[in-house]
């Protein structure tokens, strides 16, 4: 079983469904996937901080079991644990939202193996999954990769988080989770989850810029991250173009190397759209 990490809310459908049909049509594995979803209702702070749907959950389960008998995608409201943990702390606001702290409540949930790949929601993969999965983490708490601009700004190997592959039985025993939680909870910091994770971590493994490209698509390019990113021109400006604005991936990126994931996330969004 190879065990996926998502997290975010209701917004966020457009990310998981594209990423999860990137995963299974460049993945030639006949292992089965387990895709965990983390969500919480905190419409408190915002109006569109609602959780992702059940009906979103079951539509996903009926595309991954066209994959794989299986495969399947679970739901957790994590709600609770955020309220009793993060309600109020100086990192409420972070830069993204709220729901980039709830991967930290992973190693709460006894259904959460002791491998775990978490993926940002704005990811595609442009080949096979195991080549990632399949990388060795004894001794390590997780591996990542180079984080594009902070190996320059910051350190050569100041990580992204937005791909991480956890030693969750490590993990537990180091208390890397708990630790970033009380640094979530006590201190304002840059980049809210992904330093406390910094700040926690006891051993990490470095891997090469192909795992997570947050600014090429190359061959070699085994995950291609849509972040934010600096554009020079016509004139200096960031944008933040997701992997499903298909038009802007055609115009702007002239990437067309994913239009077999992306075609068929067109016909399954419009699916979708007829049954709700």
């Amino acid at each position: 079983m190879i065990d996926i990490l998502f997290c975010g809310n209701i917004g966020v459908f457009d990310g998981m469904l594209t990423c999860i049909l990137s995963i299974l049509k460049r993945s030639k594995t006949k292992e089965p996937f387990t895709f965990h979803l983390f969500t919480m209702d905190v419409s408190h702070l915002k109006d569109n901080y609602v959780p992702v749907t059940q009906k979103q959950v079951d539509f996903l389960n009926e595309i991954v079991r066209g994959y794989h008998e299986d495969n399947r995608v679970m739901l957790y409201d994590v709600t609770e644990h955020y309220m009793n943990s993060f309600s109020g702390c100086p990192n409420e606001g972070a830069y993204c939202s709220p729901y980039t702290l709830i991967r930290l409540f992973a190693d709460l949930y006894e259904s959460i193996p002791d491998k775990l790949l978490y993926l940002d929601t704005d990811i595609m993969f442009n080949r096979d999954v195991r080549l990632l999965w399949n990388e060795d983490l004894s001794g390590f708490e997780y591996a990542a990769a180079p984080d594009h601009y902070g190996k320059y700004l910051i350190h050569p190997h100041y990580i992204n988080a937005g791909v991480l592959l956890f030693n969750m039985k490590l993990c537990r025993e180091t208390g890397l989770f708990r630790k970033a939680r009380e640094w979530i909870q006590k201190k304002k910091l840059p980049f809210a989850d992904q330093s406390a994770i910094i700040r926690s971590t006891t051993r990490r493994k470095i891997l090469p810029q192909r795992y997570n490209d947050q600014k090429f698509l190359h061959d070699h390019t085994v995950v291609r991250h849509f972040s934010k990113r600096l554009f020079w021109l016509p004139y200096p400006h960031t944008d933040n173009i997701k992997q499903y604005h298909v038009d802007k991936v055609h115009s702007v990126f002239k990437y067309h190397q994913f239009d077999d994931i992306l075609n068929e996330y067109l016909t399954l969004k419009e699916n979708f759209k007829k049954r709700t």
